[in-house]
């Protein structure tokens, strides 16, 4: 009912030269019937085509789901194909753009909120191929000062993060622009018929609860991750507690052998050298003309032993 509003919301965010404005729009059934009767119908939120025959989707989702992008290419892709009659050729089909507006974050590797695909060679990005292109917008990311030159895609994308239930709680340089002004209007509750609020409050309570789901599913799978990092931890410390015991092990056993050999060593080189002592005296006592028995009674050697010893002297 306000293609205006749609006009120049469309103008502010989408990628155009200014020779590709859209000067005039007519809305599209969002309903697209589908192929397959089994199938469900796919609704989008607004479906249009403008003066030169491109049509435009635009969905919008308050919580990014991985499957909103997947809907986005099915839904644009319906469009682009139903573009021909029977006798048509392939000339006669016009590019379609999905604009895909989230109030939350998909793309935490970026601090950029303004996503533009094409098709494009791989080699060459220059070389695209025509008809379908997509923008998806992370409202939360979004700052005026990201958006420098460009003022009225920063009032539009300030008038979705900014509107509320009371909508009087605007900024008045957001009340001066006619679009802005005219769109805060049609948020006013009390414009709203009875029929309308109702569905109105349907709307809110579906989106509620499907908050109130994830926000589940996140802490659960919080709880979750937390009794396996546990786990994990527990295991990484014990494996890492039976090496430390280990290295500590080998340490202490190192230690123990080097004081047992240094003690050992000792033991047998002062034997050693006691033996030499003993071996001196002999042959000292022997050349000294000293009796083999005598020898024995001042070494306390046997007399087998101090015979071998002169014998390696040569003494005997």
């Amino acid at each position: 009912e306000h293609p205006e509003l749609l006009k120049s919301f469309l103008n502010a965010l989408m990628p155009f030269e200014k020779n590709q404005y859209i000067r005039s729009l007519e809305y599209l059934p969002a309903e697209q019937v589908p192929d397959n009767p089994a199938k469900e119908d796919s609704i989008v939120n607004v479906r249009c085509k403008d003066n030169r025959g491109r049509q435009f989707i635009v969905e919008m989702q308050m919580y990014w789901h991985n499957v909103f992008p997947n809907r986005m290419v099915f839904n644009a892709s319906k469009a682009y194909v139903r573009q021909l009659n029977a006798k048509e050729d392939y000339t006669f089909l016009q590019p379609i753009y999905g604009l895909g507006i989230t109030d939350d974050v998909f793309d935490r590797k970026t601090a950029k909120f303004y996503h533009h695909y094409k098709t494009i060679n791989c080699k060459n990005s220059n070389e695209i191929i025509k008809g379908l292109e997509f923008v998806m917008i992370e409202l939360p990311k979004f700052k005026p000062s990201t958006m420098m030159g460009k003022k009225m895609a920063v009032l539009w994308l300030r008038f979705f993060k900014e509107v509320k239930e009371n909508t009087y709680t605007l900024s008045e340089d957001l009340l001066k622009n006619k679009y802005i002004c005219q769109a805060v209007e049609l948020c006013e509750e009390r414009k709203f018929s009875p029929a309308e609020i109702a569905a109105y409050d349907h709307y809110w309570d579906v989106i509620r609860t499907c908050i109130a789901v994830r926000k589940t599913e996140r802490l659960e799978g919080k709880a979750e991750g937390l009794a396996e990092g546990k786990a994990e931890g527990f295991a990484q410390g014990l494996e890492e507690s039976k090496a430390e015991r280990m290295e500590k092990g080998k340490a202490k056993s190192f230690a123990e052998g080097l004081e047992k050999g240094l003690a050992e060593g000792m033991e047998k080189g002062i034997e050693k050298g006691l033996a030499e002592e003993m071996e001196k005296t002999v042959v000292k006592s022997f050349k000294n003309h000293f009796s083999v028995e005598v020898i024995s009674s001042i070494t306390d050697l046997s007399e087998d032993e101090i015979i071998s010893i002169l014998q390696k002297h040569k003494l005997i």
